[in-house]
């Protein structure tokens, strides 16, 4: 079978590329509209780690291809180096120079010299990671310890206010980590990123559904008071399951206030287990601190008037087929997939193992919370409620 040639893609198909990945769509459906293969897409993608490049444009200052063009033919009828100068305005050196780096006066092309200039000038900016390596090691340690890189930049910004040089954006750890050849951060750190792709995908790529059971007799979330709907008062939380293989989960519970997190370890997600489980886990707070529970429509809380009955906690549970109706439960079970990837047996992780995993996540800065963690905001409600 005879093979297709490479095909080798102009720049607006480039740019119609870098375009629709924004947008979300898949290596094969933008393959698709040049009629090829998704590796060839990937191929042209995956130079820059999925991040497109900036747009290179000449500067201003620069000599254009025009002015170019008339030194070449200046030089032709004899002219000398000042006459040139002046008539394009520019200084002698300028001109002296030109003609120097291009093969002197004998040897000048126009359209040669302005190409060199133009490959010449492509010198990428050194990354402000590779210029300071102390602030490397830092970032790399945070990487390590499981931190997003918007969670670094924002604690760097906390921490440093007044030193911009150890002051560095997410988007520049996000490129030092997927464009390898800026050579300021190692691949081996990609692993501790929450999606551990080898290209960065747009935000748009996926929406998560929620295909949960259902149960009835459930209190709306609609129902929820305004001040749980806008965070005003600490005590209200978001529950789900995060399940793994061998049917084992544990129970995800999240404050909404504070983004406080506590993970119950589940023998089973039976309602009787899962009810009891639960119970037992909040009577460790005060009432103050446990007012409600918002829940997803998962069969594991049929019993959830008995999990009233016994701690005056009010249940609230979402719309079918609105998972988002739980946004900060949602968000931890996404960042606790570092801790407990898909496809892991959830069963063997102990009540003190859980309990070390929040930890970390709860010692770890947000950005909702102005870079502060969600442990510092937690006991100050604690001491509020002494």
């Amino acid at each position: 079978m005879k093979r297709r040639p490479r095909t080798y893609y102009t720049e607006s198909q480039k740019a119609l590329m870098w375009e629709r990945w924004r947008k979300g769509d898949s290596l094969q459906q933008i393959a698709q509209l040049f009629d090829r293969n998704h590796s060839s897409v990937e191929r042209i993608l995956a130079e820059t780690g999925g991040i497109q490049p900036a747009q290179r444009h000449r500067s201003r200052l620069a000599l254009t291809l025009a002015e170019r063009e008339e030194i070449s033919r200046s030089v032709v009828t004899g002219q000398s180096i000042r006459s040139i100068a002046t008539s394009l305005g520019r200084a002698p050196s300028t001109i002296s120079r030109e003609l120097k780096r291009n093969g002197g006066q004998e040897c000048y092309r126009a359209s040669r010299a302005d190409q060199a200039a133009w490959d010449r000038a492509n010198r990428p900016k050194t990354c402000k990671l590779v210029e300071n390596r102390t602030l490397a090691h830092i970032v790399a340690g945070k990487l390590q310890g499981q931190w997003s890189p918007e969670q670094i930049a924002g604690w760097l910004k906390r921490t440093y206010p007044d030193d911009e040089t150890f002051q560095v954006s997410h988007e520049t750890i996000y490129r030092s980590l997927f464009i390898q050849a800026r050579g300021a951060l190692k691949k081996e750190l990609l692993q501790h990123l929450r999606r551990t792709r080898v290209m960065r995908r747009s935000r748009y790529h996926t929406q998560k559904t929620d295909n949960h059971g259902r149960i009835l007799d459930t209190v709306s979330i609609s129902e929820r008071p305004p001040t749980v709907e806008d965070r005003a008062v600490p005590g209200h939380w978001e529950g789900d399951l995060l399940c793994g293989s061998k049917s084992s989960q544990i129970a995800t519970l999240v404050e909404r206030q504070s983004r406080y997190l506590m993970l119950v370890k589940l023998t089973a997600k039976d309602t009787e287990t899962v009810t009891n489980a639960l119970i037992k886990n909040a009577r460790k707070l005060p009432q103050e601190l446990y007012k409600s529970l918002t829940w997803d429509r998962g069969k594991e809380m049929a019993a959830h008037k008995r999990f009233t009955l016994a701690t005056d906690i009010q249940v609230y549970f979402c719309d079918p087929h609105h998972p988002w109706q739980r946004g900060t439960n949602e968000n931890t079970n996404g960042l606790l997939r570092q801790y407990f990837p898909k496809g892991i047996d959830l069963s063997a992780y102990s009540q003190a193992k859980l309990n070390a995993v929040a930890r970390k996540l709860n010692e770890r800065p947000r950005k909702t919370l102005n870079y502060e963690t969600p442990a510092e905001r937690f006991h100050q409600s604690v001491a509020s409620t002494g």
